[in-house]
């Protein structure tokens, strides 16, 4: 078999059998691609057979060249070893040609978060007066009130959303599900964006809703894409003229560090976000240290 046909049978499997999100299989997809793409560059066989570690060890040295950062090549090689341990698995190939090969260390960076008063101008720039406006505050509010995935909020299907006891059940990685609290604020505009009437009309904005079980829906009326949600988060970020990239991934840190701040355990905020190790959310914790020290030193009359 060869590597372009091998790729494909994985990306199928990634799809219909591990159900990743989109996000994922088109990471995976890129990296792949990009691989069999060097073998062609330099006249290399593309069967599974003939690709050995000689070969891999190239690829990298050619990141390498084009100066990838090493969070790219951390990745890239995290890829090849998982798609050659699949074809291990599937008994289509006896030896990974990624033995022995070492990912570069990964660099360790604080997570981008926003301050408070960032967060209100952001949140004011959806114009909720229309429903597409209250949809997006609706996201944003979402996003903020319990932490999830951008994966899991497009995934959110009506039923999962408890507007009485103000819920939200989540499927996460690994088809681990929780049930996350969030805030009065999030729960309302949730409820008026499901019960805005546009929803089921065909206007100019919009066509009407085509997916009954989707919460959050695209101006076709079908279930809004991950894509779509860092599209319009981008808009907004240039509307409040902020200089740092904003994401949905931003805000779950930004949630993570004002709960922090706030008092609340490390446990507990590692059960909202759906972390499976506590090692992952301690992170945050670096963050906390810092901004007690920025408070300290603007407060102490010693430390000026």
């Amino acid at each position: 078999m060869d590597c372009l046909e091998a790729i494909k049978r994985y990306i199928a499997y990634l799809t219909h059998i591990k159900r990743a999100s989109e996000h994922t299989i088109r990471g995976y997809q890129t990296d792949l691609d990009l691989f069999t793409e060097f073998l062609q560059d330099h006249k290399y066989s593309l069967l599974l057979s003939e690709i050995d570690r000689v070969k891999i060890r190239l690829f990298l040295s050619h990141l390498y060249e084009q100066k990838k950062s090493k969070t790219t090549i951390q990745r890239r090689t995290s890829s090849l070893r998982s798609f050659f341990n699949h074809l291990i698995k599937e008994k289509i190939i006896t030896s990974s040609p990624m033995s022995g090969i070492d990912s570069p260390r990964r660099q360790k960076k604080l997570p981008v978060f926003l301050e408070y008063s960032q967060v209100e101008v952001l949140f004011s720039q959806p114009d909720t007066s229309s429903y597409l406006g209250q949809r997006d505050r609706a996201i944003m509010e979402l996003f903020y009130s319990s932490g999830i995935r951008l994966s899991e909020l497009v995934s959110l299907n009506k039923t999962e959303f408890d507007p009485v006891n103000n819920l939200i059940k989540v499927m996460g990685k690994r088809k681990k599900e929780r049930v996350c609290p969030i805030t009065d604020t999030a729960s309302y505009w949730i409820h008026t964006y499901l019960e805005n009437p546009e929803r089921i009309l065909d206007t100019k904005e919009h066509k009407a809703e085509r997916d009954s079980n989707a919460i959050f829906l695209n101006k076709w009326g079908t279930r809004l894409t991950t894509r779509s949600i860092d599209r319009f988060f981008e808009k907004y970020r240039k509307a409040c003229g902020f200089s740092e990239k904003i994401t949905p991934h931003v805000i779950r840190h930004t949630i993570a560090t004002h709960l922090l701040e706030g008092g609340m355990d490390l446990k507990t905020i590692q059960n909202l976000l759906g972390h499976s190790s506590l090692s992952t959310t301690t992170i945050y914790t670096h963050v906390s240290t810092k901004l007690k020290r920025e408070t300290y030193d603007k407060a102490h009359p010693r430390a000026k």
